[in-house]
């Protein structure tokens, strides 16, 4: 694999940071025109109107709507930017780990911190029994290492401690900014995408109760929902392709280089493989966070296709390469 320097990384990381925010905007501006021009074409295609005309109640349209959805956006990105932390604890089951509750965890923390002049991170735990971990937050003031009761229990010192150094690297390489990000518009069209699908379903409902005002109406509503849901859809697909699967090993290669013990790393991923699973985790876009998918993709990532839109590389991979160093 081709090297690639701590800076080189961070400065892709944080150019791909604001590609996105720049990009989302004019993802949002061009979904919202699609869907005032599909509105009256569905709506008015019976009235003979020329394409002229449409355009022009379309772009009305647009540009009345167009200052509420942004500013829905950007409050959206506020939330987000400030409850952050909130958003990946609930979708995750964490909570703060307390250093009277084990100080073993916050001293390999602290040690490898200090070693790299890092800020010390929070610390998190999630209460399953299985093995995994992983980092979060968008600043210094927000950076949490997470990790399962399970880990903390069943590695020993050298292997939690090349897991920490490997969410660590995250944080350092600032791939846990540009996933936090990614997380944030996944979850902007999946509320977009509910709120559609349960107008449709309401006004199905209520439709029902007057006939003559089903066939249009509904109609139009199903569409733009398909919009909505198949533009969501994809875009959370192109968000993994654009987040590269080479963070996880680079943050492999960043650990081996903390800890000078590569081999505890793959000794670790070996025990973290056979049971990588967290209940709790439910979300494809939050898995993705963690150092093994913790979902059904952990056993899946070789087999057919799968691979393609896997969000980690083959932890076999991952393991023959520690392996070399």
């Amino acid at each position: 694999m081709q090297y690639i320097g701590i800076q080189t990384q961070q400065s892709r990381n944080n150019f791909r940071s604001l590609l996105l925010l720049c990009l989302f905007p004019c993802l949002v501006i061009g979904l919202l025109y699609a869907f005032c021009y599909l509105l009256h074409v569905l709506a008015y295609n019976d009235d003979n109107m020329t394409q002229a005309q449409l355009m022009n109640y379309s772009t009305d349209m647009f540009l009345h709507l167009a200052p509420y959805v942004l500013g829905g956006v950007l409050i959206w990105f506020i939330i987000a930017y400030f409850a952050n932390t909130s958003i990946i604890n609930s979708a995750t089951g964490s909570h703060p780990l307390e250093r009277k509750e084990n100080k073993r965890v916050y001293n390999l923390v602290e040690n490898l911190c200090m070693a790299q002049g890092m800020k010390m991170p929070k610390i998190n735990i999630i209460d399953d029994d299985s093995l995994n971990a992983f980092a979060s937050g968008i600043n210094e003031r927000t950076y949490t290492v997470t990790l399962s009761r399970g880990i903390i229990d069943k590695l020993n010192d050298e292997e939690l401690e090349a897991v920490i150094a490997h969410e660590l690297s995250h944080i350092r390489n600032h791939d846990v900014r540009l996933l936090i990000i990614s997380i944030v518009f996944v979850g902007i069209f999946a509320m977009l995408a509910q709120i559609a699908m349960r107008t449709a379903y309401y006004s199905s409902f209520s439709s029902s109760r007057n006939r003559d005002s089903k066939g249009n109406g509904t109609a139009i509503i199903i569409v733009l929902v398909m919009l909505i849901a198949a533009v969501g859809y994809f875009f959370s697909i192109l968000m993994r392709f654009a987040i590269s699967r080479k963070r996880e090993f680079l943050a492999d290669a960043g650990s081996a280089e903390m800890t000078k013990n590569p081999q505890a790393l793959a000794s670790a991923l070996r025990k973290i493989s056979s049971d990588p699973n967290i209940e709790a985790v439910q979300r494809e876009d939050v898995a993705q966070l963690f150092i093994e998918h913790p979902g059904n993709q952990a056993k899946s990532a070789l087999s057919g296709l799968s691979g393609l839109f896997a969000t980690h590389p083959p932890v076999e991979k991952r393991i023959q390469i520690l392996e070399q160093f």
